[in-house]
């Protein structure tokens, strides 16, 4: 298992908190999506020496009543927090309760949100402002009204976000309907300051915006980040621009986080944290299983997000990964078999052929996973290229890579029956771990067992190009960990 991390820290107008060491990771190296359930539109803070993100419920908007909110004291390990906003605790609001902006300011905690979905300024809704005492609520409205209850600018309220910038002057960004906007928050943060020319609002709406703006500040710069295209759509992404002042102007430059046909669509709506006292930065953000037409299928993930030397910020690469420190499965589906994430290990049962599998879609790719065959016969390993899965014994069309202690390391394909393409002699010990790893570039595909250098088995096929990853054990029961699928040009 790999070394959890140690301490990330939120971007927006957290305290300062003590931190050892804080690790350079990747990706959620236990997993996307990182907690359970169809949440949208995270935001994340740090509360008290833990890590919250506080999502929208993404169901339909006449469900979306509620707020949940999810702690970590690592960002491994997640505790959810149902109801910590009901619109039974807001007077005004009925439906489509979305994108919860947290902070914390004055000994208290502020949850902005938005609610009812309005359509024009003859209706009820836009953004309110909630209030606790502790992080994980019960959140209370503080107003009893909302806080922006018309379009301004074309704007419509919804999408918040808060930022509180070094001189301690907050700033509200919202905006959907393609337009977005910036206003001041008073001290007391329920409350809409001036600027200098007496005016509430300042459009600032770069070119391409559809909605969810998002503020950091890094190196003096004033980093805006939002969201393009539909929300149910694949096009859903995330672009940036970059400026000298919180207000703008803001010119967009480049789109940041995208849908990737091998991982996952519909990514964007997103929230950035940076680890203190260094350069490292995540993103959180909603994405869409490969496979899903709902559009509220929506998913929490996070992954690195770099700077370069002069500033601009690279493509976020989606990455894939689970070495199941969280003791869950979380987007693994399984056929077959008995399968539990415990022990920082995704553990089977004795199976002829359970498999279980990611929603991936990969063609060119190096497949790793630690494997531990915990009984004396048959296989464990990976299944690569994987399409049509079903229960049963060879019931896939696709490659598997496995272990056997009877002494070897075979590489075949299924589709509904098996062939084997090659073996090796290795010696195999049951319980013991050994590091399998795959490469398949086009048709050739390579085998290799601990030495990364020389392969056990090299074989050229061309019968499958694409499909899902994941892990196997034939009349056998195993111990899996550290899987991870990294594409290939």
């Amino acid at each position: 298992m790999n070394t959890v991390a140690a301490v990330l820290v939120a971007l927006l107008a957290a305290p300062a908190v003590p931190v050892a060491a804080p690790a350079d990771y990747t990706t959620a190296e236990a997993g996307n999506p990182f907690v359970d359930g169809r949440y949208a539109d995270p935001d994340v803070v740090i509360y008290n020496d833990r890590y919250w993100v506080f999502p929208t419920s993404s169901r339909s908007y006449a469900e979306q009543t509620y707020l949940d909110a999810f702690s970590s004291a690592d960002l491994v390990t997640w505790t959810r927090h149902p109801n910590v906003l009901t619109t039974a605790d807001v007077s005004w609001a009925k439906y489509a309760v979305w994108a919860p902006a947290p902070i914390q300011r004055n000994g208290r905690y502020y949850l902005y949100f938005a609610a009812n979905d309005i359509q024009n300024n003859t209706q009820v809704g836009g953004i309110g402002v909630a209030v606790a005492d502790r992080p994980e609520g019960p959140y209370a409205d503080a107003l009893g009204r909302p806080l922006i209850a018309q379009f301004v600018n074309g704007a419509q309220p919804i999408d918040q976000d808060v930022f509180i910038d070094d001189d301690g002057q907050a700033y509200i960004y919202y905006g959907g309907h393609g337009h977005a906007n910036v206003a001041r928050l008073n001290s007391d943060m329920t409350s809409l300051g001036t600027f200098a020319d007496g005016s509430v609002y300042k459009e600032i709406t770069p070119a391409g915006y559809t909605e969810g703006p998002q503020m950091l500040k890094r190196n003096g710069k004033y980093y805006l980040m939002w969201s393009e295209g539909g929300w149910t759509g694949p096009d859903y992404s995330v672009a940036y621009a970059i400026a000298d002042s919180p207000t703008g102007p803001f010119q967009r430059l480049d789109r940041i986080l995208a849908q990737d046909a091998t991982v996952a669509r519909g990514a964007g709506h997103n929230s950035a944290l940076n680890i203190p006292g260094t350069d490292t930065w995540y993103t959180f953000y909603h994405r869409r299983p490969l496979g899903e037409t709902d559009g509220n299928a929506r998913y929490l993930a996070y992954d690195r997000m770099t700077f370069r030397p002069d500033g601009t910020i690279q493509p976020v690469k989606m990455l894939v990964k689970d070495n199941f420190d969280d003791n869950n499965a979380i987007g693994w589906r399984t056929f077959g078999g008995g399968w539990s994430a415990t022990g920082g290990q995704y553990r089977a049962q004795h199976s002829y052929g359970g498999k279980a599998l990611l929603s991936d879609n990969h063609t060119n790719a190096v497949y790793d996973a630690d494997v531990t065959v915990t009984s004396a016969a048959g296989d464990a390993g990976l299944v690569f290229r994987a399409t049509a899965p079903a229960v049963g014994t060879d019931s896939y069309r696709g490659y598997y890579a496995g272990l056997s202690p009877a002494g070897q390391v075979v590489l075949g394909k299924a589709n509904n029956n098996w062939t084997r393409l090659g073996a090796a002699s290795l010696t195999v010990s049951p319980g013991t771990r050994y590091h399998l790893r795959v490469e398949a570039v086009g048709a050739s595909l390579k085998v290799f067992v601990d030495d990364m250098t020389r392969p056990r088995i090299t074989v050229t096929d061309t019968t499958y190009a694409a499909g899902s990853s994941g892990v196997r054990v034939y009349n056998a029961a195993a111990a899996f960990d550290n899987v991870a699928v990294t594409a290939r040009p």
